[in-house]
Parts: C-alpha cells; sequence; structure tokens
C-alpha cells in the first residue's frame, strides 16, 4: 500500500481536496480531525493539555480558542503542545493505517497540516501539495469567524511557504480554479499514482 502525503498551507483548499480523493474511495487519514478526536471530552489529551495549559478545559473537553491564546507566538510552548499532541496522533494514524490495509487499499491519503514542517514527508511514497493564489489564500482565511490579519501571519509564520511546498511535491493541485477543475486534478494525480512510483523530488 503506498502512503501519500496531502499538505497545504491555511485557506489553500485542502479539506475539499481531501474530500475529492475520498469521493474516488480513497481511504484518507485526517489528522486535524484525529487532534479534533483527542481534544474532545473524554480524549486522550485533554488531561495533559490541561496539566501544561491549566485553564484550556471546558466541560471536559480542550477549548480551542484558549489552548490558542497560550500557543500562538511562543515557540517553548508549542513545543511543549507537540510532545503531547504528536505521539497520541501518531497511534490513531497507525490504527487507521491498519485498517486500510486489512480492507485491501493500494494507496492510502495521510492528510497533514504540518507534513514538510514535522518530517512526514520522509516516510511517504509521494507528497501532493493543494496551492492557490495568495490572495485568494488571504481571502479564504479571513472569511472564517474569529480570524484576524494577525492570527493569519501567526499561523504563516509557523508554516513552510507555498513556494517551498510547491518545489518539493510530486504533485501539486491548484485549487484557484474550481471544484471541477481541482476534480480532474485529482483524478489524473490518482492514475499516475496507480500506473508507477513517483521518483522522489531532488
Amino acid at each position: 500500500m503506498k502512503l501519500i502525503g496531502l499538505t497545504g498551507s491555511i485557506g489553500m483548499g485542502k479539506s475539499t481536496t481531501a474530500k475529492l480523493f475520498a469521493d474516488e474511495g480513497v481511504p484518507i487519514y485526517d489528522a486535524d480531525a484525529a487532534v479534533h478526536a483527542l481534544y474532545a471530552k473524554g480524549g486522550a489529551a485533554v488531561a495533559p493539555v490541561e496539566a501544561a495549559f491549566a485553564g484550556t478545559v471546558i466541560d471536559g473537553a480542550i477549548d480551542r480558542e484558549r489552548l490558542s491564546a497560550q500557543v500562538l507566538g511562543r515557540p517553548e510552548a508549542m513545543k511543549t503542545l507537540e510532545q503531547i499532541v504528536h505521539p497520541l496522533v501518531a497511534q490513531s494514524r497507525i490504527e487507521f493505517l491498519n485498517a486500510a490495509r486489512a480492507n485491501g487499499a493500494d494507496l492510502a491519503i495521510l492528510d497533514i497540516p504540518l507534513l514538510f514542517e514535522t518530517g512526514g514527508e520522509t516516510h511517504m511514497d509521494a507528497v501532493i501539495v493543494v496551492s492557490a493564489t495568495a490572495d485568494l489564500q488571504r481571502q479564504r482565511v479571513l472569511e472564517r469567524p474569529g480570524m484576524t490579519d494577525e492570527k493569519l501571519q501567526a499561523i504563516l509564520a509557523r508554516q513552510t511557504p507555498d513556494a517551498d511546498k510547491r518545489a518539493r511535491a510530486h504533485f501539486v493541485i491548484d485549487t484557484a480554479q474550481g471544484l471541477d477543475h481541482a476534480r480532474k486534478q485529482v483524478q489524473a494525480v490518482l492514475a499516475s499514482l496507480r500506473s508507477s512510483a513517483p521518483v522522489k523530488p531532488t
């Protein structure tokens, strides 16, 4: 089974692209969804996160806004959070891959926002980067509830620049030209993945 990394900076359309792959029958591991489950009431991350970042748990679940306020722009705090969450996410990913293999999948897509930032690309058979223009990215992000320019810049500061991601990708899917265009790109990528083993970029 080939492991395919799917990544892209905030606002590039990665979640929508992941759904297009799912529509084609590809099993998708959503790292963000895994984190949401860990943060939810009864989730494995709730107790250790509250111990490290007091006041971030409300009604038994981690409040993401309160947590963000304590870690955004604070590298040491972010590192502490990652040391708690990453091993838990890794375990959920292993369980997903075992299930995909048991179901006979020929490939599986791992939707990981910080794939390059965490060195995760080294474990993939190929990497797909979702991209769009900077203006469209900014427009999409600022339409989100509670988002500000300051928050956007703090998030982008933690992410590998889009140009670097594109240069390191095996495939780039451009979401700036609408859903139908993106779907055709997804189908073409799948055809390529299933016809040969991609050669890693140098």
